[in-house]
């Protein structure tokens, strides 16, 4: 943990290179001290099937889930949830400077007992 899953618009595809933004994700978190490397993963998932609003074919959406373990501080919490959507924001202003999208973005606390894991990349960084 954390990880990162950024779904987005079909109409974007062409607009974005998450890389960037993946590396600034990771660089964040593991520099607060409270998140390993070894744990932090990123994806991004394409929306072919879509509408926003009224469905104007240059409307876009982009939609950010982050997922952390459980422990966590609420005032961490908050701080991270405030970094990780300035981060994204500022990413995305190429796009909302010069059209429409929605973005959204949502932190989750994952629950103790019904979250599994296995994880052998963590000894690599230890």
């Amino acid at each position: 943990m954390p990880h990162f899953i950024v779904e987005y618009s079909a109409n974007l595809d062409d607009k974005l290179d998450f890389q960037p933004l993946f590396k600034a994700f990771h660089e964040y978190v593991v520099s607060t001290g409270e998140f390993p490397l070894g744990g932090v993963r990123s994806r991004a998932i394409r929306c072919d099937d879509y509408r926003v609003a009224d469905g104007r074919d240059d409307f876009a959406l982009l939609n950010l889930t982050l997922k952390i373990g459980h422990g966590r501080s609420m005032a961490l919490r908050q701080e991270v949830a405030d970094n990780v959507f300035r981060i994204l924001c500022e990413w995305m202003a190429p796009i909302t400077d010069n059209g429409y999208c929605q973005i959204s973005f949502e932190l989750t606390e994952l629950d103790p007992v019904l979250k599994f894991n296995k994880n052998n990349i963590h000894a690599l960084f230890r």
